[in-house]
């Protein structure tokens, strides 16, 4: 295995220039770079990451914290984020918040502690000054899917009042009035889309039926959609803020043998992968998770490489995907 003496040797430069050309730090003439560069790949040299970290007191490691991993937005994000950082030469650590804040917060701390070089986030609803004391202590921090309240990182979000709007809007449009919301309760992402969803409904001249809040996850859907079926004038449509949501939403409508479109229009914000698997397919906000993953690893990496640059935001549009479920049979062949 070759060492950073053999590369300085073949190189006929001093070992403190190899250095600085594998770290990326000082000045190095672009002769003796390129005299370094050709060195190491003609030996095949593999810098000591570890001597390396204990040095600049960072890493080679960039730390992700999601909400939900079984949420299948999160799932992708994770993706694309772990093959941006390894085309980066970066090696990954993921946690799972399981939308905690104590757990999201002790997560975050241990990452910080082990002097990881940035941390991408999908923050939950308290805590941000544990997070902001990091990033005035030089932490680079990017967030994705939610705002850090009261503190400035560069952020990836979508448009959720306009994801809100528009799922909705495909509802009113497909024939139903008495449109009812699920949505995800003490986040930013369920409150932005209920936004929308309220500014749709107001727009055409419409009320909601229903709004019903509680933790985004399979389960809760459940249980919230069954009081909502039982109701006894149950809504004629059903919007779901998120793709767990809407997967014990649908489970539980199809139990009751309750009918989509025809008894029932259902829509929700994301794309559950068994969306297109059902009869009728699942009109979805279906959102662009692997471009989020991806602006968000290389806007972490420009915050690592210059940490002095403006904060930034990326907000995307989402897509929607008009399928089966969201018009009335009689009208299906006009689509939304």
């Amino acid at each position: 295995m070759p060492s950073i003496k053999d590369v300085a040797r073949e190189a006929g430069v001093a070992i403190s220039t190899v250095s600085r050309v594998m770290g990326a730090s000082g000045y190095v003439s672009a002769e003796a770079r390129e005299r370094v560069l050709a060195a190491v790949k003609k030996l095949g040299y593999q810098p000591n990451r570890v001597a390396r970290s204990l040095r600049s007191q960072s890493s080679q490691v960039i730390g992700l914290i999601v909400a939900d991993i079984q949420n299948p937005f999160f799932g992708q994000v994770s993706r694309a984020v772990e093959n941006m950082a390894y085309a980066h030469d970066y090696s990954l650590f993921i946690c799972n918040a399981d939308e905690d804040a104590e757990k999201e917060l002790r997560y975050f701390q241990a990452m910080a502690a082990e002097k990881v070089a940035g941390i991408i986030l999908a923050p939950s609803r308290s805590r941000s000054e544990a997070i902001g004391e990091q990033v005035a202590a030089g932490l680079p921090v990017v967030a994705v899917d939610r705002r850090v309240a009261g503190v400035d990182v560069d952020t990836v979000l979508i448009d959720n009042v306009d994801a809100g709007d528009r799922i909705t809007q495909c509802l009113v449009d497909g024939g139903y009035r008495k449109i009812a919301g699920l949505f995800g309760a003490d986040s930013f992402t369920g409150r932005a889309r209920q936004e929308g969803f309220r500014r749709a409904l107001v727009r055409n001249g419409l009320e909601a039926h229903t709004v019903r809040l509680t933790p985004a996850f399979e389960e809760e859907g459940m249980v919230a959609a069954r009081k909502i079926i039982e109701m006894e004038s149950p809504p004629d449509a059903l919007v779901c803020s998120s793709a767990l949501l809407a997967t014990g939403a649908f489970r539980v409508i199809r139990q009751a043998g309750v009918v989509v479109p025809e008894q029932m229009g259902f829509a929700c914000i994301d794309d559950p992968p068994w969306g297109e698997l059902v009869v009728p397919m699942v009109t979805a906000l279906r959102q662009p998770a692997r471009l989020i993953g991806e602006i968000a690893a290389e806007m972490l990496f420009k915050r690592i490489q210059d940490p002095s640059r403006p904060v930034g935001e990326v907000c995307l549009k989402g897509e929607l995907v008009v399928r089966g479920s969201s018009t009335r049979a009689k009208q299906a062949a006009a689509g939304c």
